[in-house]
C-alpha cells in the first residue's frame, strides 16, 4: 500500500481496517513525546499532522498562521484528517486546535481511538519551557493566561475522547505505558 505521508516510513504497513490512536491536549500536554514512545513501544508508525503540514506547505505553523491565517491552517488539518482514512494503525499527534476542528474529527471517528492527555495550564507551560515561542497560539504576551483561556474554551470538547489521562503527576514513561495499554491492537477495527 502506498501512502501520500511522506513525514511517515514508506514501507508502513498499516492497513485500512487498523485504528489509528490520537492523543489530544493541550499543546505542552506531551502529544508528540508521548506518541512516538507509543509508537516505538508498539512497533507502530508516529505522525505528527502539524509536521506533515508544514512539509506539505513548506512553510512552519507560525508563518502558515501569520500569512494565511488560522481558517486556512484549519483547512488543512481537515484535509491531511481526511487522507488518514486511507491508512490505518498510526499514532498521531495533531496540534492542540485539532480536537475543536469538528469535520476533522467527524472523519477520522470511528477509524480512530481519541486520548485526552489532561493537565493543567501551568504545568504544559512548564513543560514546553522555551519550544512555545514555536507555537503561534502562545506567542502572546501572557502564555499562561492564553493556556488557561485556550483549556475553557477547549476543555469540554477535549473531555469527549474516548480516554482521559490525567498526566498532572504521571513521569513521561508512565504515561507512555499508560497509552500504549489503551491502544487499539494491530488488526483490531
Amino acid at each position: 500500500m502506498t501512502h501520500m505521508f511522506r513525514t511517515l516510513p514508506p514501507e508502513w504497513p498499516g492497513k485500512e481496517t487498523e485504528r489509528h490512536l490520537v492523543l489530544v491536549g493541550l499543546p505542552g500536554c506531551g502529544k508528540t513525546t508521548v506518541g512516538q514512545g507509543v509508537a516505538t513501544q508498539l512497533g507502530r508508525a508516529f505522525l505528527d499532522l502539524d509536521h506533515e503540514i508544514e512539509r506539505r506547505e513548506g512553510s512552519d505553523i507560525a508563518t502558515i498562521f501569520a500569512e494565511k491565517g488560522e481558517p486556512y491552517f484549519r483547512e488543512c488539518e481537515r484535509t491531511v484528517t481526511s487522507e488518514l482514512i486511507e491508512i490505518g494503525g498510526l499514532i498521531v499527534s495533531p496540534g492542540g486546535g485539532w480536537m475543536t476542528n469538528a469535520d476533522a474529527l467527524a472523519t477520522l471517528r470511528p477509524r480512530a481511538k481519541v486520548i485526552y492527555l489532561k493537565v493543567k495550564p501551568e504545568t504544559a507551560l512548564k513543560r514546553m519551557g522555551a519550544s512555545r515561542t514555536s507555537r503561534p497560539i502562545l506567542v502572546h504576551p501572557d502564555p499562561l493566561g492564553e493556556l488557561r483561556r485556550l483549556l475553557l474554551e477547549r476543555g469540554g470538547v477535549y473531555e469527549r475522547a474516548d480516554e482521559v489521562i490525567d498526566t498532572e503527576r504521571m513521569s513521561v514513561q508512565q504515561v507512555i505505558a499508560k497509552v500504549a495499554a489503551l491502544a487499539p491492537r494491530r488488526g483490531a477495527a
